[in-house]
């Protein structure tokens, strides 16, 4: 069999951009950056670039990091720090990204902005528990007998959605004079916090967690095009940076929507309520019913390969229990997690979230230096045993207030608050540091070894 051509086109790139970019943009990545906006108003720019840090920068990494490290999953990737540890990863990564707050957002999104705007004042309960019931029998019966239905209906959704899109903002950018007031010059003041608050909205993307999910896909694609280790390297650059620079565009103009719709409506609990109230001022009730059916589709299909991929990674390693039976019971928890509202699933996710980020932040700088460290486990454990430590505190921090009165989380959070950058939620990073300079150094010192 003659060897595949190993240097891609550019319409090969775009395929595969585009196939990164489906598994990317989800509900999270519509509603988060529109409430970044809103609550950045006149700072808006700061807000779009630390949040295009973390929601762009921090994916893109984590693909170069499985390239370079040749690893088959994110267990592989954690796999030098201990098995015990890349477990502990692989699991509550997957439970983020399935039962615990993607797959329920999916369905309290779609509520919160094609539904909840028609319901009479004292009947949202009701009408969620009615909704996300509706909503996950089809997911279930989807992914239970047509596993192709995501990829088919994606083919058609993505386009439709991004020209809604693309109207949105043409009608709110040029036809209309909200935006054309927004500041450019951002207050000196408040400038950096609102970097920083733009750095950690972009932790609710969950990108960075599903790049170590879905790079795999990628770089599988890019080895059946007949690509050697290195040459996917770069190819991975080449595809992210299509990806992202194309997701960065679309943030950029969905954060200033957010920022500019403040002179039109008053600050929103959720980004899913604001991006429903800016479609019915730009757009009309005509607008609003199309972006409501279009969420719809996203958030089903989107939820069906959540699900999907969940049942099917525990189905092979637990196949007596098998595919179907956790398909069934992820749902049902799933659905029941949504009754709880977007509101509280943004707040509850928000330690699980302090948690996992900096650890995976570590895995994603360790493996992009992966070449230029030996003895790979000594020079992990040594870096993620020190991020663990604020990790463990972020995510206390995180806790919501009826959780973080109890009286020894309240002591640890206040003598945590000692440590440089604790308030902010970047406490990690000094010890993120220290951890790969002393990695760095002792690796020079033992490189003989």
């Amino acid at each position: 069999m003659d060897k595949l051509p190993s240097k891609l086109s550019f319409r090969q790139y775009l395929l595969l951009a585009s196939l990164l970019f489906g598994l990317f943009f989800g509900a999270g990545n519509l509603i988060f950056p529109i409430h970044l906006g809103q609550v950045a108003g006149p700072n808006w720019l700061p807000a779009v670039i630390g949040f295009l840090l973390s929601a762009i920068l921090l994916p893109l990494g984590s693909i170069l990091a499985l390239s370079i490290t040749k690893s088959a999953s994110m267990y592989d990737l954690a796999l030098p720090a201990g098995k015990w540890f890349a477990m502990l990863f692989l699991v509550l990564t997957h439970a983020s990204l399935g039962l615990l707050i993607a797959a329920p957002r999916t369905a309290t999104v779609t509520f919160s902005m094609g539904i909840a705007p028609f319901v009479p004042a004292g009947w949202d309960g009701m009408a969620l528990l009615i909704f996300s019931l509706l909503f996950f029998l089809a997911v279930w019966w989807l992914a239970f007998h047509e596993q192709s239905v995501t990829r088919n209906v994606g083919k058609i959704l993505n386009p439709l959605f991004l020209f809604l899109l693309l109207i949105l903002f043409v009608i709110a950018f040029v036809l209309y004079d909200d935006m054309r007031r927004l500041p450019i010059v951002p207050q000196a003041v408040k400038a950096a916090p609102t970097l920083i608050n733009g750095f950690l909205e972009g932790y609710n993307t969950m990108d960075a967690l599903a790049g170590l999910g879905f790079g795999v896909t990628i770089i599988a694609a890019l080895q059946a095009f007949g690509q050697t280790a290195k040459e996917r390297s770069w190819s991975v650059i080449k595809v992210g940076s299509l990806t992202m620079g194309f997701e960065a565009l679309i943030y950029t103009f969905l954060i200033a929507l957010g920022a500019g719709s403040l002179q039109f409506t008053k600050l929103s609990v959720d980004g899913g309520t604001a991006f429903a109230v800016i479609m019915r001022h730009y757009t009309g009730v005509v607008g609003a019913a199309m972006l409501a059916a279009l969420t719809l589709l996203a958030c089903l299909t989107t939820a069906i390969g959540l699900l999907t991929s969940l049942s099917q990674d525990l189905g092979r390693r637990f196949p007596r229990i098998g595919y179907h039976k956790f398909l069934t019971g992820a749902t049902f928890i799933s659905f029941l997690i949504a009754n709880l509202g977007l509101t509280k699933i943004i707040l509850y996710s928000a330690p699980l979230l302090s948690f996992l980020y900096p650890l995976a932040i570590s895995l994603i700088l360790l493996g992009i230096f992966q070449p230029l460290l030996r003895q790979r486990t000594r020079w992990y454990r040594i870096t993620i045993g020190l991020v663990l430590i604020p990790a463990v505190l972020d995510a206390l921090h995180a806790l919501p207030a009826e959780l973080a009165s109890w009286a020894p989380i309240a002591v640890i959070n206040q003598l945590a608050g000692k440590l440089p950058l604790y308030q902010v939620g970047l406490d990690f990073i000094p010890f993120l540091v220290i951890g790969l300079c002393s990695s760095f150094i002792l690796n020079r010192m033992f490189k003989s070894a």
